[in-house]
């Protein structure tokens, strides 16, 4: 275990820029990305002029993608004044090999997730793009669903994701990769040289210790659960750490829930709070995860009522812990609908 890391990211940046020999370009580009004011935007994002121009049916929209020999559409779900969005669009879509390979390979149509516009879905429902973002759990943006040439979809992205995974996102679903497994084992083997230690987590004083029986289906909690999946040399852990983690209003937040912190590549046995006996590895598969650090949040039942698996600002924990602390779960079915009753931008 070691204390959390005062991560001074962009200095650390130009050092390796500079040929400091730390780390190799793989470390570089796991960096890429991760450190950004999640503030509501002041002016509104345009999207990029190779985005489709939709008439929002999306079975037309499969139909002009096939013929024209792609592999699929990808539906992203976005706001204008998302600093997580514009993440997307600079960082990313600022790469011309990722806006090549998706135009290759896809057609991207945008969605806005308070749009009142009518949308046809591709079994040919009908409702606005608000009723679709709500009914497809877009709780985060960006987000992203990509449907393969059958219809069916191959992966969905909650939130903003930095280049290097964004890019495996791509390849797994347009290569086919989907159809023989999850984006997890695609993407462990797709880093094979990549070595995550299972020891040197960050210490935390409000993590409870083990052992780990986080059963409450039988009998039920006083308070909220969260679960965090975090792994060894890992930089997006460092930073929520060295950041977010260290908000005096996310301090006070967190001081209202119970907090456990796992290794999601250890055989650390634990106990599910739906009453499972497994491991941190066996769980974090089962539960489908591919990054780090991933946070799970359960109610007082042991249910789980959403999860933060991609980057991760201040301002976005911020508002999830508002939405977990104040029980607001209670009274609305996902995050989203919470957030149209709420100034929450993201």
């Amino acid at each position: 275990m070691r204390q959390p890391v005062r991560v001074v990211f962009f200095a650390l940046c130009g050092l390796l820029q500079a040929g400091a020999g730390c780390c190799d370009e793989f470390d570089v580009d796991l960096q890429e990305g991760l450190i950004f004011d999640d503030q509501v935007l002041d002016e509104p994002l345009e999207y990029p002029t190779w985005f489709k121009s939709s008439f929002l049916d999306l079975r037309e929209d499969m139909v002009d993608a096939l013929q024209s020999g792609k592999r699929g559409i990808i539906v992203y779900f976005g706001q204008k004044r998302c600093a997580y969005c514009k993440a997307l669009m600079e960082v990313n879509f600022g790469k011309e090999d990722i806006v090549t390979y998706t135009q290759t390979y896809f057609d991207l149509i945008p969605i806005d997730i308070w749009g009142i516009d009518e949308l046809t879905d591709l079994d040919g429902n009908e409702m606005t793009e608000r009723e679709y973002a709500i009914r497809e759990g877009t709780n985060f943006t960006p987000s992203l669903i990509f449907y393969d040439a059958a219809g069916e979809i191959a992966l969905r992205l909650r939130g903003y994701y930095p280049p290097y995974k964004f890019k495996a996102a791509l390849e797994y679903v347009a290569d086919g990769h989907h159809l023989e497994g999850s984006f997890a084992k695609f993407l462990a083997l797709a880093e094979p040289g990549h070595v995550f230690e299972e020891g040197g987590l960050n210490e935390a004083d409000f993590f409870n210790p083990p052992p780990h029986d986080l059963s409450r289906h039988v009998l039920p909690s006083s308070r909220p659960l969260i679960v965090y999946f975090e792994q060894g040399n890992c930089y997006a852990c460092d930073l929520l750490h060295s950041g977010p983690l260290q908000d005096p209003v996310v301090e006070h937040l967190l001081e209202k829930v119970d907090a456990v912190q796992l290794n999601m590549h250890s055989d650390e046995p634990v106990v599910t709070p739906a009453g499972m006996r497994t491991s941190a590895r066996e769980w974090a598969r089962q539960l489908g995860l591919f990054y780090t650090p991933t946070l799970m949040f359960f109610d007082e039942h042991g249910e789980e009522i959403l999860r933060l698996d991609s980057v991760v600002q201040i301002y976005r924990l911020r508002n999830v812990l508002r939405f977990i602390t104040s029980k607001a779960y209670l009274d609305f079915p996902t995050y989203a609908a919470w957030r149209l009753q709420t100034p929450n931008p993201h």
